[in-house]
């Protein structure tokens, strides 16, 4: 199975909310790929020690990733790096989702997403059409 990088706001996002939509994706694609979900190591934010760990394993989801899918509903630092290094150091196709028009996006987050749309259900949508291969039987 494929398998997708969960990417998203989480530093100074209220944890629920960070949560809650990766949960959501996961309901809509967990039978068909393999959700990569950061939340699921416990480290936190702001802790020194944590700092550089949080970063390589990030990276290291993204690099086993095929498909990034980027809730893009706020501005975050680590989310336009995860995108940047997922689009120009590896080529991998970037799904957003976000609730913002094209006049309102970053330019930056428009040229390094492959493609943004307007929900995730529609982003889950996507990518299960264009993703999915169909096995003989």
């Amino acid at each position: 199975m494929q398998k997708i990088y969960l990417c998203g706001p989480i530093m100074d996002e209220y944890e629920g909310e960070a949560r809650a939509w990766r949960e959501t994706a996961k309901g809509l694609l967990k039978d068909r790929f393999v959700l990569l979900d950061p939340m699921r190591r416990n480290f936190k934010d702001r802790e020194v020690d944590s700092a550089n760990e949080i970063v390589e394993f990030d990276l290291q989801d993204i690099r086993t990733a095929d498909i990034v899918l980027v809730n893009y509903s706020k501005s975050s630092v680590g989310t336009s790096m995860e995108v940047f290094y997922a689009s120009q150091n590896l080529g991998k196709f970037v799904v957003a989702f976000s609730p913002f028009t094209f006049k309102d996006c970053s330019p930056w987050m428009v040229k390094f997403c492959t493609k943004i749309l307007p929900s995730l259900e529609t982003a889950a949508e996507y990518i299960s059409d264009h993703f999915l291969t169909n096995s003989p039987g």
